[in-house]
């Protein structure tokens, strides 16, 4: 179903002629290589959709400077040899024959790895086991960095790629050599391998139907997880937007538009009673709307990233606009859906609309200089490589990019879970986020192809090259206060990459810094325990400080990040107003259905 909007006022429409005309051009580019294509995406099936050229290309760069350099490998040779002799001398006193004082160990592995955090590690001859594998890692990570030439990108893959392989051997993955494993199969006389195989059926059979994990079937969309009451008052192609239940007898003027990654399913913002930002904002008196990103299937492979801003975001603010008519709104993107509202707004800025009255970004990077460590899987190789895969389908899978995430843990995400439920035969208890982390969702062909050029690659945003129809857009253009959220331990948005916001704008920036990663760092409820914050503004007109100076001086709090920003939000909002109707059918925006919405439960 779909509801008819008046457009005349936007200036952000794209013209259909113009559209298919860039769609068209847009797919030439594959004409003629239909075989490329085909082996590429057969070929991904059994490299986990990495290209095998680019680590080619990665280990030769390595390999022919490595050999033009024997310096560094005398240096190994002498590293090899010294942590020979400290061995050695940590053998002679496991059999009484030598004293070898602590700080002549190998390696501290029970301070710096918590793989062998286990005390029974220390143990003969599970130390041997650790000290050797510990050993072996730390002459390799010598090996595959430092050597002078090597292009950074290049050392980093390799480095990541000798890391896996060597996960595979180490000692606390291997049943026959954890001391835990072992203690544990005595103990049930191997009823934890049969239990084991029990779970790893299962698992294999739900990988194999696509079906959710063991256990998130708790956690049903709309009745578990995903309640906070609400209507759908709009529809288009890509989104849905829901205006949620006031829960105060007045509301702050200025409402709340989400705007979430569509690489991930909006309710990550909305679980339970207990964690849901919504359900937070709304009983402290504000008016909140959510857009609910379709998840795309093959029909949706030229669906682009300005598309994304005009039936996402643009169209968002007009009915928002129409609903609470002559109120500004407080923007909130998270992830990519802050990359994206940066864009929109300094869009908007370019063209003199005022319609934000804030913006917020949680965990979201306008420059992509330094992305972390999903650099390793983005260079020009890999990016056609993984268009190519793309293009059998459509889009990229929700699996294989999850899994592309599960690498850059591994030991926490695959390692882990292969000791616990296989080996141990046990079942960790699943939790929302949890099981909201396993309902993945699809990216476009179109869409993810331009993301990854115009940003990974090029960082086309902070370069002043990244046009918005077909004009160029600048950050300092918005004027906007500006709350940027950054967590920790994020893998996918380095708080540090976060922070440069401060470098790229020249508006009122208030940067908070939390603990925890991407995910659990956003969900931070009162009440969550172990959770402190950091959190400083820069006014207009201050000196950049950077992000180790700002480390040092921004003032720390113990705690849920959550009522710092709902205080600044009520800092920057007029006074409070009449609850607002839920939609407006006179404008055209009747109710379609009860929150959560349909393109939610798609899958």
């Amino acid at each position: 179903m779909k509801t008819k909007s008046k457009q005349k006022d936007n200036k952000f429409v794209v013209k259909n002629k113009e559209e298919n005309q860039s769609i068209t051009t847009y797919s030439s580019a594959y004409e003629g290589q239909s075989y490329d294509i085909m082996l590429h995406a057969w070929l991904g099936r059994f490299t986990c959709w990495l290209s095998p050229a680019s680590l080619g290309m990665a280990a030769f760069d390595w390999l022919s400077h490595f050999l033009l350099s024997p310096a560094k490998q005398v240096n190994l040779v002498k590293s090899a040899n010294e942590s020979a002799a400290r061995f050695a001398l940590q053998m002679a006193a496991n059999t009484g024959l030598a004293y070898c004082p602590n700080e002549l160990v190998c390696i501290q592995h029970v301070q710096r790895d918590p793989r062998f955090k286990d005390t029974a590690w220390d143990i003969f001859p599970f130390n041997v086991y650790s000290q050797v594998f510990l050993m072996c890692e730390k002459w390799c990570n010598e090996a595959t960095t430092g050597t002078k030439g090597v292009w950074k990108h290049h050392e980093d893959v390799l480095n990541f790629t000798v890391r896996q392989m060597l996960d595979m051997f180490s000692p606390s993955n291997n049943p026959f050599t954890n001391p835990e494993i072992l203690s544990t199969t005595f103990e049930q006389g191997g009823v934890n391998f049969v239990n084991g195989f029990k779970n790893f059926i299962e698992d294999y059979y739900r990988s194999t139907f696509k079906l959710p994990p063991a256990g998130s079937e708790k956690f049903r969309v709309g009745e578990d997880v995903a309640i906070t009451p609400g209507k759908v008052v709009y529809r288009n192609h890509l989104i849905e937007l829901i205006q949620y239940e006031p829960k105060t007898k007045e509301v702050y003027a200025e409402p709340i538009l989400f705007i979430p990654a569509w690489i991930m399913k909006y309710y990550i913002l909305d679980l339970s009673k207990r964690n849901s930002l919504v359900r937070y904002l709304v009983n402290h008196g504000h008016t909140v709307f959510m857009i609910s990103w379709k998840n795309p299937g093959s029909d949706d492979r030229n669906l682009g990233i300005e598309d994304y801003i005009h039936l996402g975001i643009m169209n968002s603010l007009k009915v928002i606009g129409d609903i609470i008519p002559d109120k500004k709104i407080h923007a909130t993107g998270y992830c990519l859906g802050g990359t994206l509202l940066m864009i929109a707004a300094a869009a908007m800025a370019a063209l003199g609309e005022d319609r934000l009255k804030t913006v917020t970004l949680f965990a979201a990077q306008v420059d992509f200089q330094d992305p972390g460590e999903l650099s390793l899987y983005i260079d020009q190789s890999q990016v056609s490589y993984l268009e190519d895969i793309m293009w059998e389908k459509g889009y990229l899978d929700g699996n294989q990019m999850a899994w592309a995430f599960s690498m850059l843990r591994s030991n926490d995400l695959i390692w882990s879970r292969v000791i616990h439920d296989y080996f141990l035969g046990k079942r960790r208890p699943i939790n929302d986020l949890m099981a909201w982390d396993h309902d993945t969702t699809r990216l476009p062909f179109r869409m993810h192809s331009q993301y990854l050029h115009s940003l990974f690659l090029n960082n086309d945003i902070i370069r002043g090259r990244y046009e918005v129809n077909k004009k160029r857009i600048a950050l300092t253009d918005i004027k906007q206060p500006v709350f940027a959220v950054a967590t920790l331990k994020d893998h996918v948005s380095p708080w540090r990459s976060v922070h440069k916001i401060e470098l790229y704008t020249n508006t009122e920036v208030t940067f908070l810094l939390t603990n925890g990663g991407h995910n659990a760092g956003i969900i931070s409820e009162p009440g969550h325990k172990g959770r402190s914050y950091q959190i400083k503004t820069r006014q207009l007109g201050e000196k950049h400080m950077s992000s180790d100076a700002w480390l040092d001086k921004a003032p720390k709090y113990e705690g849920s990040w959550w009522p710092a920003w709902q205080e600044w939000l009520v800092n920057h909002s007029s006074e409070k107003i009449s609850v607002p109707n839920l939609g407006d059918p006179k404008k055209e925006h009747p109710i379609l259905c009860d929150a959560p919405g349909t393109y939610v439960l798609e899958k």
